[in-house]
């Protein structure tokens, strides 16, 4: 292939990826819970990306999806999200017990 089929394979794949990125847009998922202890945090779940982003006590916490048995567990640095295939969520922070959270 020349150079000029190349570059035209290329331009259609970038075109292709920009076409999909409002797509993409779209099915990202926020949502903010307010828990038991009277806390609240909301967390960015993007399709193209395993992990969880949260804002959560006046900072930012990135949480790469960890294993478990139902549903989905997201953990690092001591801050662990947890939520059932029946929609119950739970936080554990350094220094706090895990509480219940619902979303607002």
């Amino acid at each position: 292939m020349n150079r000029y089929g190349i570059i035209a394979v290329v331009t259609a794949i970038v075109g292709f990826l920009a076409g999909l990125a409002p797509v993409l847009a779209q099915m990202t998922t926020f949502h903010t819970y307010h828990c038991a202890d009277g806390s609240e945090f909301i967390v960015g779940v993007y399709p193209y990306d395993s992990r969880a982003y949260l804002q959560i006590d006046g900072g930012s916490v990135m949480l790469p999806k960890r294993v478990a048995l139902s549903g989905s567990r997201y953990s690092a640095g001591g801050v662990t999200l947890k939520t059932t295939k029946v929609g119950r969520t739970t936080v554990k922070r350094p220094k706090r017990p895990e509480t219940a959270c619902e979303v607002m």
